[in-house]
């Protein structure tokens, strides 16, 4: 991988990392939680060399760019997104969203198609999963004593029973965030954005690693499923990076799948690669 072209641009008052390449179609790709553009560039640079003009950024929070203001929602990222393309005097461009990046990417087609010309999730969350049943009732039996302390008055105590449960039971991605982007983190995960999913109005191309434990394959499924005109590529022995550990399958298959006039319908909505 060549050096990344990054440069900074001012959107909503923030200072946003951002790496553009190539001529031609503008497509614009979001990284996942936790990650940056770095993690999308392998990607970005093959894409630029098949004919398309590649926007990348560090979002709001992550990698070289200014945390938000104040905690966000999903919605607010991707508000930000559509200011992002504002700033750069885009009306519609193919977008391409890894697990977070999906997230936006599903709200965007069902809130703002316009915005979009064709839309490709990989590895994307925003299908939440039930919590087994004993994760329920530990979580109601903290929550319960923690709300009771409170009412006693035992500020404090409550405040080492937050501090101690999240230590034990809190997510990797929770543990690592801190300040804003923990509040952050919190408002984004408890998004079921299945709804959305069902509003979708581009064609949508769903990329998933058959080995992805972190958004399982029963998610891309769900997916394939609920939007309105999609289809599903397994990518066999691949983990959530799934694009990356197969960077070039999954340049050649986007480049095959925006060149098309329409969206595709195969016989089979399940390819498995």
């Amino acid at each position: 991988m060549s050096e990344i072209p990054v440069t900074f641009i001012t959107v909503q008052g923030l200072n946003v990392a951002q790496a553009i390449s190539g001529q031609g179609p503008p497509l614009l790709l979001l990284h996942g939680w936790g990650a940056s553009l770095k993690l999308v560039w392998p990607l970005a640079e093959r894409l630029a060399r098949a004919g398309y003009r590649v926007y990348a950024l560090d979002l709001p929070g992550f990698g070289a760019s200014d945390p938000p203001p104040a905690p966000w929602t999903v919605y607010d990222y991707a508000a930000f997104v559509t200011a992002y393309l504002d700033a750069h005097g885009l009306p519609q461009v193919h977008l391409f969203g890894h697990s977070f990046g999906g997230r936006l990417g599903i709200i965007l087609g069902a809130q703002q198609p316009q915005r979009l010309q064709k839309l490709v999730l990989a590895g994307s969350a925003g299908v939440r999963a039930p919590a087994p049943l004993p994760v329920r009732l530990r979580l109601a039996g903290y929550k319960a004593l923690r709300d009771a302390l409170h009412r006693a008055g035992l500020r404090a105590l409550a405040e080492r029973l937050r501090a101690a449960y999240n230590a034990r039971y809190g997510s990797t991605d929770f543990q690592q965030a801190t300040g804003v982007m923990r509040a952050t983190f919190v408002n984004v995960v408890n998004e079921d954005l299945l709804p959305l999913a069902a509003r979708v109005q581009r064609p949508t191309l769903l990329f998933w690693g058959d080995q992805d434990t972190d958004t399982p394959l029963w998610q891309g499924q769900r997916l394939e499923q609920t939007i309105p005109d999609a289809g599903l590529i397994v990518q066999a022995g691949a983990g959530h990076y799934s694009y990356l550990e197969r960077v070039d399958e999954t340049a050649r298959v986007m480049d095959h799948f925006f060149r098309q006039a329409a969206a595709p319908h195969p016989e089979a909505s399940i390819k498995r690669l």
